[in-house]
């Protein structure tokens, strides 16, 4: 199973930045095509972003034009730039393998907090 780890969140204040950073073990990791997801307390873990082999990209609308993905192949790592941030994106960001034939554990996810 694929093992992820998270990293990069902490206090940002509104319309300010942040990169998260999330390592992947394993192989083969262009084939993974990673997302980020959103979770709050009391709701489902949401997709704000993916990318696939090949450099393509699917954003929710709610982050679309302000946050980006992007992927370094060669450190088995995927990023989320964010940018324009908005108190109603804080919360525990995850990723996660999009490919459904790749099996993986759930990271611990790294909080992001905008004070309102």
């Amino acid at each position: 199973q694929v093992q992820l780890v998270e990293s990069g969140g902490g206090l940002v204040q509104p319309g300010g930045s942040l990169r998260l950073s999330c390592r992947a073990s394993g192989s083969a990791f262009e084939t993974y095509n990673m997302g980020w997801y959103h979770k709050t307390p009391g709701k489902q873990r949401k997709l704000v972003a993916s990318v696939t082999d090949g450099d393509g990209t699917y954003y929710a609308d709610s982050v679309r034009g302000r946050f980006v993905i992007s992927s370094d192949n060669a450190k088995n790592t995927v990023y989320l730039q964010m940018s324009s941030v908005k108190p109603e994106d804080a919360g525990t960001y995850y990723c996660k393998p999009e490919n459904p034939l790749i099996h993986y554990l759930w990271g611990p996810g790294t909080e992001v907090t905008v004070p309102s």
